[in-house]
């Protein structure tokens, strides 16, 4: 039987999936939740391509079937795509309070967002909001002149960066009730959404908790600010000559799927606003933190930027006339990639690298193992952006790096985070030089990956190589 040859309703003639050895009584519970990412690079590095770790009180254990080879990722998220759902607990936290958008819908719903919203995501359309991007990276540049010589913090600068950005790019002029409202409410809402997610049993969101109900009051501040402006666009109607992603999204429809009612719409603008934000500004964060502790690939690439733009702002024509700093942008991805564990469940018994995956079981990939192995990245952990020249992609499995997921649900927005990471890095690298403070982030796997202590560096201006004012 070929390799991933879906076995019916049985397990099928795959080996056994070799187990992470765990505590008796509770698995590998408490190694998850205290360093998940650490965990599963131990699983791999013990046993191989296929895993089975266990996590749990008995009645209540889960099993976790990861998945690190390339060639294991490419079966789950592309040619076996169907057989892998995002029906797991941890989606449905996300599902209950971000909404049912393209992230988290599935089936047909799936399907009918995508053809709506495919049009506002073509190269072109994205390419115009390079000026969204460089105008919210101008603020940046100049208010750190208040901290010429002195240190930032790359992860909340660039959080507030991307925050700012992809508001700018959702909501035009509403961006800064809309930016408060999410910095404010966001950070309550994931880490609720995380505790739930990642917990055996749950008790009821309708009880009147202390979590439960903060929760509740920043969904109901979230949702409030952004039914707000979607009920001004849907008034506006055809009269709105906006082009910002709202006023495109509240006029996308067709003859087939119909358009988005309200509720569609704020579902679509929560998981942008999710996902468009904190991807982009962990990719920022550690492209800066890592150039900042390579100075030799930090003047590189700040000479390819002055050689290619001078003093004007970039554009987005540039992305290809910048290929060095698009691979520092590849190679952070590779090292701190912004998902750094992507989870399905199989519908149906199949087989991965020759290892039985009975129905129903969660599938855990991760791209923090994946963009790890040394097979494929000799030197795993080292920086290096020469990596990612043409001729080394082309050398290597598709799915050895996959920071953008894949196959049919590949990440829409690909093409405009490497955009927002390229534009952006130009111009803070033209305005400053980096040195890091901080040489070690520790990172823990959140709905995206996040610093869990400072990533400061210390800046100094580089005369004439400002950004437009």
């Amino acid at each position: 039987m070929a390799l991933g040859t879906n076995t019916g309703g049985g397990i099928g003639a795959g080996t056994e999936v070799p187990a992470l050895s765990g505590a008796p009584l509770l698995g590998s519970l408490h190694d998850l939740k205290s360093d998940s990412l650490g965990t599963y690079l131990r699983a791999q590095q013990r046993h191989g391509d296929v895993v089975r770790v266990s996590a749990g009180p008995p009645g209540m254990r889960a099993d976790l079937y990861c998945v690190f080879s390339p060639e294991g990722v490419q079966q789950v998220l592309a040619s076996e795509a169907a057989n892998f759902r995002k029906d797991n607990a941890f989606y449905q936290e996300v599902r209950e309070s971000f909404g049912n958008g393209l992230l988290t819908s599935q089936d047909e719903d799936y399907l009918r967002q995508r053809r709506l919203v495919q049009p506002l995501f073509t190269r072109r359309r994205v390419d115009g909001y390079a000026g969204a991007v460089a105008a919210e990276t101008a603020s940046v540049v100049t208010a750190w002149e208040e901290a010429l010589d002195g240190v930032v913090d790359v992860s909340d600068e660039m959080t507030h960066l991307a925050l700012r950005a992809v508001a700018r790019i959702l909501f035009g002029t509403d961006v800064e009730a809309t930016a408060e409202a999410v910095a404010r409410c966001f950070p309550v809402i994931t880490e609720y959404v995380l505790r739930r997610g990642y917990s055996p049993a749950n008790i009821p969101r309708t009880w009147p908790t202390p979590g439960n109900r903060r929760a509740a009051a920043a969904m109901e501040e979230l949702y409030g600010v952004c039914d707000r402006i979607i009920g001004q666009r849907r008034r506006a109607g055809a009269d709105a000559s906006g082009e910002d992603l709202l006023t495109l999204l509240a006029a996308a429809r067709s003859s087939d799927d119909g358009e988005f009612d309200a509720a569609e719409l704020r579902d679509q603008v929560l998981i942008f606003l999710l996902a468009g934000h904190e991807t982009t500004a962990t990719s920022l964060c550690f492209a800066l933190h890592l150039l900042a502790r390579h100075p030799e690939q930090q003047d590189r690439a700040r000479e390819e930027i002055t050689r290619v733009l001078g003093d004007r702002p970039p554009q987005a024509r540039d992305l290809e006339r910048l290929p060095y700093l698009s691979q520092v942008v590849k190679e952070a991805m590779r090292l701190y990639p912004a998902a750094p564990v992507i989870g399905r469940k199989a519908v149906a018994a199949t087989r991965i690298g020759g290892h039985a995956v009975p129905a129903g079981a969660d599938v855990i990939l991760a791209p923090w193992v994946t963009h790890r192995r040394p097979e494929h990245w000799p030197d795993p952990d080292r920086f290096d952006p020469e990596r990612f020249t043409p001729e080394a992609e082309a050398g290597r499995p598709r799915y050895a790096w996959f920071p953008f997921g894949g196959g049919p649900r590949a990440c829409i927005g690909q093409h405009f985070s490497m955009l927002e990471s390229v534009v952006a890095l130009a111009m803070i690298l033209r305005a400053y030089s980096f040195e890091a403070v901080d040489t070690e982030i520790p990172v823990g796997a959140g709905i995206t990956l996040r610093t869990e202590g400072p990533a400061r560096c210390r800046i100094r201006r580089l005369d004439g190589r400002v950004g437009p004012r």
